[in-house]
């Protein structure tokens, strides 16, 4: 019998990654990915450098950051779109220790998919989204935006495609899949996959799923399903078009399967709870919430709070509080998911935020 999604206890274990030595002084995205040996975590924009005491990272000296790269600037040494580190014991209790960052021969923190020469640092960015380890053959799923002059935050942003690339946990190079010449497999408009990667044994699919915003500006969640020997054929890959359920080849056929999400979440399939749990930040209200359901596709229930921060500035800033990324890592989960690890951004905290959330 299902268990009902409801929280008995939960544990703030603070911010992660902030000890290391390589001057690393914020990053976002936090996707982990289980691999035969421990996990890859994958980020997004990450900052090396130092801060400036009492300053924003986003406001130095009140002056906005805007579309441009940080590198060189106010404290900031460099700035790289996106990175990973491995995390070899799956246990959450005590935090996240022991990481190793994926650097190159210098000993510096590298990228695991650099901009393309064409791609002006100052107004393309790749981001992370989820991946997927298929023994030693790692693919990482990404998100590919335009920064922006004007907008309600201090960092804008437009989506102009996802992709995907594909690398080895050998040497941790990762080449973008390509169609008709671009690495934007799926367009702006869009579901842009994948920001969850759920593999499902018993039905042998790997499922994908994908944001998408609508015209209403409301924010979806839509599916796509492959076979673990086609991951790089995009064409064979079948789209959530009903659901009954019922799949088509063409994503402009897919249709959400549940809505107010951010960019990113995580799926899992959840033994404790006898069902799927989908955990993701709730728009930007500060709630991180979980789903239920008992197929991939649904019938997703309504959202539960897991988790709520109501963050409290020191000092004035000319933007609301923004929390986002909200997302489980299953492979830390432990009483067979009854013990739950999350992780939200805080932007101007800018660290991976690490809570234990026990179910009741």
């Amino acid at each position: 019998m299902p268990r009902h999604l409801k929280v008995r206890s939960s544990r703030d274990l603070g911010p992660q990654f902030t000890d290391n030595p390589h001057g690393m002084v914020g990053q976002d995205g936090a996707f982990s990915i289980p691999m035969e040996e421990g996990a890859l975590w994958f980020f997004g924009d990450t900052l090396l450098g130092r801060r400036i005491p009492g300053e924003s990272l986003w406001y130095p000296g009140g002056v906005p950051v805007g579309h441009a790269d940080m590198s060189g600037k106010n404290g900031i040494r460099r700035m790289i779109n996106n990175c990973g580190l491995i995390l070899p014991a799956m246990d959450g209790r005590a935090g996240l220790r022991d990481f190793r960052y994926i650097c190159d021969p210098a000993g510096d923190i590298r990228p695991l998919i650099p901009l393309e020469p064409d791609e002006d640092p100052d107004w393309i960015r790749v981001w992370c989204l989820h991946g997927i380890a298929l023994g030693p053959k790692v693919l990482l799923f990404f998100i590919k935006v335009e920064m922006l002059d004007e907008g309600p935050f201090p960092v804008n942003f437009r989506i102009l495609g996802s992709g995907l690339a594909s690398g080895g946990s050998d040497e941790w190079n990762f080449r973008r899949i390509l169609r008709n010449g671009a690495s934007e497999l799926w367009g702006a408009a869009d579901p842009h996959f994948a920001t969850a990667v759920l593999p499902d044994p018993e039905s042998g699919w790997i499922y994908l799923y994908g944001s998408q915003q609508q015209a209403s500006g409301e924010q979806v969640c839509c599916l796509a399903r492959l076979r673990p020997g086609s991951v790089e054929d995009i064409g064979s890959y079948e789209y959530l078009s009903a659901l009954t359920p019922a799949w088509h080849r063409s994503p402009e056929r897919a249709v959400p399967v549940f809505s107010g999400m951010p960019n990113e979440l995580s799926v899992s399939r959840n033994a404790y709870l006898g069902q799927y749990l989908a955990v993701h930040s709730y728009n930007l209200s500060g709630d991180i919430v979980g789903r239920t359901a008992p197929a991939p596709w649904g019938p997703w229930t309504d959202p539960v709070v897991l988790w709520s921060l109501r963050s409290e500035r020191t000092r004035p800033l000319p933007y609301p509080v923004l929390v986002y990324a909200g997302k489980e890592h299953p492979e830390l989960a432990a009483d067979g998911g009854r013990i739950l690890y999350l992780t939200y951004i805080e932007f101007e905290e800018y660290f991976p935020h690490l809570i234990e959330v026990t179910l009741a």
